[in-house]
C-alpha cells in the first residue's frame, strides 16, 4: 500500500513536527517513514501467482467483460493499474501506452488499464485518452487489495489503486513489476518485459 508523505513545507524543503522530548520524537519519525512513498512496494512478486480478475470494461467507448484466465490463453498480459482517470499522469500515461500498442501487439501482448473508475467514466477515457487502443477496467476493491496495489493517504484507504504495473505469462504468472507514481517509465518497462517473453 502507498501512501503520501506528511505535509512539506515547499519553500523549505522540511517536514513539520510539533516540538517534543526525544523519546515521543524518535517514534514521530519512525511513524513518518512508515508513511513515506516506496517506489516497487508491490507485493505481488516476480514469479507469484496473478490473482483471477474478472470485470466489466471499455475498449472504444463500449463496454465488454475482462477475463483475465482467458485473455492468457492468447498471450502475455500487462495489467497497468492506475489512480484516477482524467487525472494528468493518468492521462498522459494512457497517450503513451496508445502510442506504443502497434509494438505490444507485435509482441503479441495485451494491456489493459486498471482503476476504481465507474464504468461511464471508463467508457469516456477508453476513447478519449486511450483513443481506442486499449481497453481499461474496473478493479474492485478485492481486486485492488488481492494485487495489494492500494492507495492510501495519511495511513487511510483512499479507494483508489496505486500506479503498478504487472507483466503476467500465459502461465498466469508475474513476470515483471513496476510500481511508481511516476508514469514514465511504465511504458517502457512493461514492452521491454513482454519483448524478453517472446512471441507466443
Amino acid at each position: 500500500m502507498r501512501t503520501l508523505p506528511l505535509p512539506v513545507d515547499f519553500a523549505r524543503g522540511a517536514v513539520h513536527y510539533p516540538r517534543m522530548t526525544t523519546r515521543p520524537f524518535l517514534i514521530a519519525a519512525a511513524a513518518a517513514a512508515l508513511l513515506a512513498p516506496v517506489p516497487g512496494s508491490a507485493a505481488l512478486k516476480q514469479g507469484a501467482k496473478a490473482p483471477e480478475i474478472v470485470t466489466s470494461g471499455a475498449l472504444a467507448g463500449k463496454t465488454f467483460s475482462f477475463d483475465l484466465q482467458k485473455a492468457l490463453k492468447q498471450g502475455p498480459v500487462v495489467l497497468y493499474f492506475f489512480p484516477k482517470a482524467f487525472t494528468q499522469g493518468c492521462t498522459l500515461e494512457a497517450h503513451a501506452f496508445a502510442e506504443a500498442m502497434p509494438q505490444f501487439k507485435a509482441a503479441g501482448a495485451q494491456v489493459v488499464g486498471l482503476s476504481a473508475d465507474d464504468l461511464p467514466t471508463l467508457q469516456k477515457f477508453s476513447t478519449e485518452e486511450c483513443r481506442d487502443a486499449f481497453p481499461v477496467a474496473q478493479a474492485s476493491a478485492q481486486t485492488i487489495k488481492s494485487y495489494d496495489v492500494a492507495f492510501a493517504r495519511d495511513g487511510k484507504d483512499t479507494g483508489l489503486s496505486d500506479r503498478t504495473s504487472y507483466v503476467i505469462a500465459p502461465s498466469g504468472k508475474v513476470v515483471m513489476v513496476h510500481s511508481d507514481l511516476d508514469w514514465r517509465k511504465h511504458v517502457e518497462l512493461t514492452l521491454a518485459a513482454v519483448k524478453s517473453l517472446g512471441k507466443p
